[in-house]
């Protein structure tokens, strides 16, 4: 049985878990990042298939999802963009990009995705999944973080509609709360008990992948044992 995954704004963080664990769980992988030069050594570990596009170019992102032959097991949304400040000093063109990566280029991904999926088979009730990683802004907004609050209220709110939308059509759709800073190897923690674990992200993932239909989650909330609620 071959499954697939495509996993579209993916760095050397919690995406590069993500290909990891999925890799290891037998699917293959489709990776997309604005540069994949730096994903040749994740590459060579996962056997993944990289594209280079951005997420909010719709023809470049429907073309990937178009080249996967046979299903497509599972799409994950990954980027998002900020620009913090206090609101009247805020660039408009700074803020329309925040709005575009993480709130537009979430729909751009989802719409190729369900499309396929959607002509899919049912396999264990099935037909698909769609993961965005959310984020705290996405329930409330922050002092001088208006850019993030927005896109990331507008992701949740796609996720919500998408789900009331397609869980009866058998097509999974979940917002995961990132509720806390992601450690990255390549920034070492001074407080690790303070952030989040990629690699236990990513187990979250795929434990939504397999939930049973009749218990479907279309939200899960992910946070530090340390952080304030």
């Amino acid at each position: 049985m071959t499954l697939s995954a495509l996993i579209v704004g993916v760095g050397d963080g919690l995406s590069a878990s993500l290909a990891r664990l999925l890799a290891s769980e037998g699917y293959l992988l489709n990776l997309v990042a604005r540069d994949t030069d730096k994903l040749e050594s994740l590459r060579a570990e996962t056997g993944a298939t990289l594209f280079r596009a951005e997420a909010t170019d719709v023809q470049a992102i429907r073309s990937i999802v178009d080249s996967i032959e046979g299903r497509l097991d599972v799409a994950i949304y990954n980027p998002s963009a900020r620009t913090r400040g206090p609101l009247v000093d805020l660039d408009p063109e700074d803020v329309k990009r925040a709005l575009d990566v993480t709130a537009y280029g979430s729909f751009v991904t989802a719409q190729a995705a369900v499309r396929k999926m959607a002509g899919q088979e049912m396999r264990d009730g099935c037909r698909g999944t769609v993961l965005f990683t959310g984020a705290s802004a996405g329930v409330k907004g922050f002092p001088q973080s208006a850019p993030f609050a927005m896109g990331k209220f507008a992701q949740r709110g796609l996720a919500q509609s998408m789900a009331r939308e397609l869980h009866p059509q058998g097509i999974h759709v979940v917002w995961v709360n990132i509720d806390g800073a992601i450690r990255n190897p390549a920034r070492p923690a001074t407080s690790p008990d303070a952030m989040l674990s990629p690699d236990a992200i990513a187990r979250n993932y795929l434990a939504l992948m397999r939930q049973d239909r009749s218990t479907w989650s279309s939200e899960l909330e992910l946070r530090p044992w340390v952080e304030q609620f």
